[in-house]
């Protein structure tokens, strides 16, 4: 231990490490750190856990925070259904379940297929995605263990249970789609012996046959693309039409192919090699397609997309337009017509047509966000005219639309607000009602039911093993949260005049007084912050406190221009509207700086050091959640290379300025009072890697003049993403009961 400005920590030597960018000498004191295998990080790391366990044995009332939290996630939660023939298949997770498990329906009974208890009683196996074919005779299903996110895809065969193909291995979260006869289109690495240092790169798209070898697969796209590029599959259930979508790493543009698998003369020389026509290719522009089955060249075809409508719009083409020498593949947009415009005032976030034979005219379901809350319209899917408005359950969050692959009249999507647990939806256009899914059944899973388990494939289940008949619950919203929570929307000026929206959920819905308060954002990659279900919000505000979330710049929350306003050089945005919200918070009486804490997680746990070290006297603490902080060096850790479109690359002179004007490990200085910190990371994250936050830690923990700590937090077997429930409330806990210890936020009244 070395006595550091704030009081005892590990020991952490300063090395006298430099590099130069575009001749600017930059010092890295810790660069050791990053190195995860060195001796001495694993001894630093050692050592940063005894102090955090000493720190946290001193947190009043942590076990009433983790029993709030507890109660507050004890709710049902089942995913959007997916029907394939007389089949449906979803997920369900019981209150006290440590992970959802995989079930499918028929015949008036319900059975576990896949759980991921099974497959690894420790609980640290992640159901990371799943896929049945169109049949509903297959099912091929991803898990990664200890958070890495590196998956093995299995096939296996629904009637039976039995693993038929797998386990393949490189893929992570791949698309699967299922041709007629065992074959399937998905997305897997290259051997990283052909590319050494880039194993998470170089993805291609295959075609499979279940039961061979995948190393025989038949390449079908990616070559020649630049490594960090992102390839989707899609296939209509009738198997004509295969589209491939791609896009280089994060950046904001996506390129569209389309192939016949009918056309004989559209494959290239073999079976599983189509020919692909460009539908929209070299275009800073999202789009995305929809395709009906049964559609021939010349019957329309839909897109999803941005191009001169950064709010979104729906455009209509053919499969014709895309042939070889026509103006739609010459020229692009000749041959698109809008079908449902751009709003000035919201996003159009998805799009189903539904045009089965029950309906008297082919119909389309549109989602919205307005200032980041869902709406739904309905639309004549051959003009566009609005038919009418679907009235939601609330102020909330819808996710994507899901029909039946075969097209129809249902549409499911699941649906949550900051006070509702996620639920599932089923619209039918026959009535114009929408009502929550009627769920099969709860099942018994196999841990529970202690089922037994056939050889040689744990966690998968045989058609034998029955289900319970345990009643659904009834067709209305799940009772919002008890108690005092009330949210406010406030919109507010940014520095540069720019408005700006935020919730406020309290206690009331206008400032009483100067309450503890959490501020939390994102900021980036598109993605908005609408309204969720959060139960550390709700728990914080039912003991008194305001929680606040900020919809800043970078994110989606007012289309594409308001996330490239907050990328690259222009990230400052997304600090200075975050710093906005703050003086908000401050100067409407809602808290005060020795009372506001500041969570971020990933991409907000930057902004959230970003506040840090531009604002350190207003904030009484921060916690930073498996954080981006080395912005010099993001490139050469984690998942960094795919992100340069989001933040820039230190390669470009005025791109490195602007990393280094905003990058917190390179804005702290020694002597300033920073508030306590903590930094919560996980050893198998692979998308941010964990040493941003140990070279920042150690930084903060030898300069800062504040009263402290400066804690590290290890998260062991688990990553960046999904884990079990138990695992993802233990850092819920810890997080809450930091922040409330340092903002003076007492829970005792929480029931």
């Amino acid at each position: 231990m070395t006595e550091g400005r704030t009081g005892k920590y590990p020991t952490a030597p300063r090395e006298d490490r430099t590099e130069v960018f575009h001749g600017h000498v930059v010092v890295d004191p810790y660069r050791w750190l990053e190195d995860s295998g060195d001796e001495r990080t694993r001894a630093w790391v050692a050592a940063q856990d005894a102090l955090y366990d000493a720190e946290r044995a001193a947190w009043p009332h942590l076990e009433k925070w983790q029993v709030a939290l507890a109660r507050l996630h004890a709710f049902p939660l089942s995913s959007v259904p997916r029907p394939r023939g007389d089949r449906v298949f979803f997920t369900h997770r019981e209150p006290g379940a440590e992970h959802p498990v995989l079930l499918v329906a028929e015949h008036g009974a319900v059975r576990p297929l896949v759980d991921p208890l099974a497959l690894d009683p420790g609980g640290r196996t992640v159901l990371e995605a799943w896929h049945p074919s169109v049949e509903g005779d297959l099912l091929a299903f991803q898990v990664s263990a200890a958070g890495m996110e590196d998956c093995a895809l299995r096939v296996i065969d629904v009637a039976t249970g039995a693993v038929v193909d797998g386990p393949v291995d490189r893929v992570r979260r791949t698309p699967v789609v299922w041709l007629p006869g065992g074959r399937a289109y998905y997305v897997r690495r290259l051997h990283p012996r052909l590319n050494p240092g880039e194993e998470r790169y170089h993805r291609r798209v295959f075609l499979h046959r279940v039961g061979a070898d995948p190393e025989d697969d038949v390449l079908v796209f990616g070559e020649g693309r630049e490594k960090t590029s992102f390839h989707t599959v899609a296939l209509t259930s009738d198997g004509r039409w295969l589209s491939v979508s791609s896009a280089v790493g994060t950046r904001p543009a996506t390129d569209l192919w389309l192939a016949d698998l009918t056309d004989v003369d559209g494959l290239d020389g073999a079976p599983g090699q189509p020919r692909l026509r460009a539908v929209r290719t070299g275009t800073p522009a999202r789009s995305r397609l929809r395709i009906a089955p049964g559609t021939a060249p010349g019957d329309p075809i839909w897109l999803r997309t941005d191009l001169d409508a950064p709010r979104g719009r729906i455009v209509v083409t053919t499969p014709a337009a895309t042939a070889p020498g026509t103006a739609g593949a010459e020229t692009g947009v000749e041959r698109w017509r809008t079908l449902i415009p751009e709003r000035p005032d919201a996003v159009l976030e998805d799009f189903a047509p539904l045009h089965g034979p029950a309906l008297p005219r082919p119909l389309a379901l549109v989602s919205w966000t307005r200032h980041a809350v869902s709406e739904i319209t309905l639309h004549d899917l051959a003009d566009g005219r609005e038919l009418a408005e679907v009235p939601l359950p609330g102020r909330g969050t819808l996710g994507r639309f899901a029909t039946r692959p075969e097209g129809g009249h249902e549409v499911w999507f699941g649906y949550h607000d900051h006070v509702t647990p996620p639920t599932v939806l089923r619209y039918d256009a026959r009535t114009g009602t929408l009502e929550v899914w009627p769920c099969p059944a709860a099942p018994v899973t196999a841990s529970a039911s202690r089922a037994p388990v056939p050889s040689g494939a744990p966690g998968v289940f045989p058609a034998s093993v029955p289900g319970s008949p345990a009643a659904c619950p009834a067709a209305s919203l799940p009772s919002p949260e008890p108690g005092s929570v009330t949210t406010t929307q406030v919109a507010f000026p940014s520095r540069d005049g720019v408005m700006v929206r935020m919730f406020v959920l309290s206690p009331h819905g206008v400032p009483d007084r100067r309450r503890p308060a959490i501020l939390t954002g994102y900021g980036g990659f598109g993605t908005s912050m609408t309204p969720a279900y959060t139960p550390q919000a709700l728990a914080w505000v039912r003991a008194g406190g305001v929680y606040a979330i900020a919809c800043l710049r970078g994110g989606g929350e007012e289309g594409e221009e308001w996330h490239r306003a907050g990328t690259g050089v222009r990230k400052q945005n997304v600090f200075d509207d975050f710093d906005a919200a703050t003086d908000l918070l401050i100067g409407q009486g809602w808290t005060a700086p020795d009372r506001l804490g500041v969570l971020g997680e990933s991409n907000g746990g930057l902004l959230a050091a970003a506040a840090l070290t531009q604002h350190p006297d207003k904030y009484a603490a921060v916690v930073c959640v498996s954080p981006l902080l080395d912005m010099l060096a993001y490139e050469r850790l984690g998942m960094g290379p795919s992100w340069r479109a989001e933040y820039g690359t230190v390669r470009d002179p005025g791109e490195f300025r602007a990393l280094l004007a905003y990058s917190p490990y390179h804005r702290v200085r020694e002597g300033l009072p920073y508030p306590p910190v903590l930094f919560a990371v996980a050893d198998g994250d692979t998308r941010v890697d964990p040493g941003h936050s140990r070279k920042m830690c150690a930084l903060l923990q030898h300069a800062s003049a504040g009263p402290g700590p400066v804690l590290h937090r290890l998260d062991r077997g688990v990553g960046h993403g999904a884990r079990s429930v138990s695992a993802k409330l233990r850092l819920l806990a810890d997080v809450v009961a930091f922040l409330a210890r340092h903002c003076g936020l007492d829970p005792v009244g929480l029931p």
